[in-house]
């Protein structure tokens, strides 16, 4: 499971859905409950982003 969570595919669709989501929340559903939605989906986006960029940099110094 731990290699399926770290492969870019995943990751890449983590971040993208997750920053739609969260950036559709606040619209889509009405106060407080919006807003932990956008909060909590936009941690999981910054967490995969974080890998991928992390992932890319070490690529990078491997080659």
């Amino acid at each position: 499971m731990k290699s399926l969570m770290s492969s870019k595919p995943v990751l890449w669709f983590l971040f993208l859905f997750n920053l739609v989501v969260a950036a559709a929340a606040p619209f889509v559903v009405d106060g407080s409950q919006g807003v932990m939605t956008a909060v909590g989906m936009g941690v999981v986006s910054l967490g995969a982003g974080v890998s991928l960029l992390k992932d890319g940099k070490q690529g990078q110094h491997a080659a």
